[in-house]
């Protein structure tokens, strides 16, 4: 009779992933509790954040006509930065403007909320201001719900979903993690400052709800990591995401930093006259499939960021979509489970399945190698110096002196910049294998 359950699933964090767990777990008729440490759904998150929301199909049709979106991402630009210099691969289409869309900026607090509403509405129950402290287990040793900081808060469940975030207690406590490592984390540290739209619109050659992302390179102050920029409706986003060693390892405090790439002559521009809205820190699993943790245990499996489902391959930046689909992944699995009376590891085997079989898995695997090559030394800071030297020879005109070739001023940007010839190939031999 202990383990005897109050309800079918318990599903700890009201995140993106945890809102889609408990969406599907909730349609399809189980008896769901959402834990929600804070006040709502998204109000201990960063202010916001660009959303690529194409698992939402699934779950929401027509999900753009009610989603509290802010812009929806037209242009996408990659910039590699030197002290004084900036090459921008900058691409924009009308077609990421209109449904389905491609990606959009959105104040997490907003979506997060909407989101979970979404659940709550398919049947769910939200439990606010309540935080799973640890898990119970049974006689058997299997996971049968959660320890919660309120008074009698114990709380069983023939399944718990952990999307408790990248420090997640409970996929510890539940041995998933079979160790963590500093270098396998990043800290995402972000401004968010306020403009008018019209300012946004003329600086970032955008109108109505069109949205601007920008990633960059080598605006991170020796720290190894990177930068970005965002457009929201009446607000501009700007960062950088750090790799934790490097950050431990010199004098610079991260607010510093980014004070440092808003001085750069390349952004300087789009930001001037802005006001401090927000300040905001948030630790990001980097490593991918090297920290992942196992994803199931007896009663118990994990999603989202607990499950370091983030994908960092400096093309692609990833992490509400991952969370979504995990998150989808895991009600599904429960659900299946549940039906067949089995919520051990091997009833539960098939979230495992689903994510090996979709884009979750799939995307990691291919791109295992992506943040290692993306955060070497070499790329962080020798490689911007060298892209940014050819392209300023190669525009540059030297009359009366005749056109270099460009063979030519690759060979001496390499050199000027201390690259040796050996490990520019095998650089490129690796990029080639991991993006190809």
């Amino acid at each position: 009779m202990d383990d005897e359950p109050d309800v079918d699933v318990i599903v700890v964090g009201g995140g993106p992933a945890g809102a889609c767990a408990a969406l599907v777990a909730a349609r399809a008729g189980l008896s769901t509790v959402l834990l929600e440490r804070g006040p709502f759904p998204g109000s201990k998150n960063m202010y916001g954040g660009v959303v690529y929301p194409r698992i939402l199909d699934r779950l929401i049709p027509n999900w753009w006509e009610t989603a509290p979106i802010q812009r929806w991402v037209t242009r996408r630009s990659t910039m590699v930065l030197t002290d004084t210099q900036a090459l921008t691969v900058d691409y924009r289409t009308e077609a990421w403007g209109k449904p389905p869309y491609n990606g959009a900026t959105a104040y997490r607090p907003d979506f997060d909320h909407w989101l979970a509403g979404h659940a709550e509405a398919a049947g769910a129950q939200l439990v606010c201001d309540t935080t799973a402290v640890g898990l119970l287990r049974g006689a058997s040793g299997r996971i049968v719900g959660v320890r919660t900081d309120r008074p009698g808060g114990d709380l069983r469940a023939r399944v718990v979903i952990a999307c408790d975030g990248v420090n997640s207690f409970l996929a510890k406590e539940a041995g998933l993690f079979e160790h963590t490592d500093a270098k396998h984390y990043t800290l995402g540290v972000k401004e968010t400052l306020a403009l008018p739209k019209e300012v946004i619109d003329e600086r970032f050659g955008v109108r109505g709800r069109e949205g601007v992302d920008i990633e960059m390179i080598g605006c991170t102050s020796g720290v190894n990591g990177g930068g970005f920029l965002y457009t929201n409706l009446d607000s501009v986003a700007v960062g950088v995401v750090l790799k934790l060693p490097k950050l431990a390892a010199q004098q610079l405090r991260p607010e510093e930093i980014i004070a440092r790439m808003k001085r750069h002559p390349a952004i300087a521009p789009l930001i001037e006259g802005a006001d401090l809205k927000e300040y905001s820190a948030h630790l990001i699993p980097e490593a991918g499939l090297a920290m992942m943790p196992k994803m199931t245990t007896d009663g118990m499996l994990v999603a989202g960021d607990a499950a370091a489902l983030c994908l960092a391959a400096g093309i692609w930046l990833e992490g509400v979509n991952f969370a979504m689909a995990s998150g989808m992944y895991a009600g599904e699995a429960v659900v299946e489970a549940v039906r067949n009376g089995d919520v051990g590891v091997e009833g539960l085997a098939g979230y495992q399945r689903r994510l090996s079989e979709t884009f979750v898995l799939k995307d990691h695997r291919r791109l295992r190698r992506a943040p290692e090559i993306v955060l070497s030394d070499r790329v962080q800071h020798l490689y911007p110096a060298m892209v940014a030297g050819i392209a300023e020879r190669m525009f540059q005109v030297d009359n009366p002196a005749p056109k270099p070739r460009l063979r030519t001023i690759l060979k001496q940007e390499r050199k000027r910049v201390g690259i040796r010839r050996r490990d520019l190939a095998r650089d490129g031999l690796d990029g080639l294998r991991t993006f190809g």
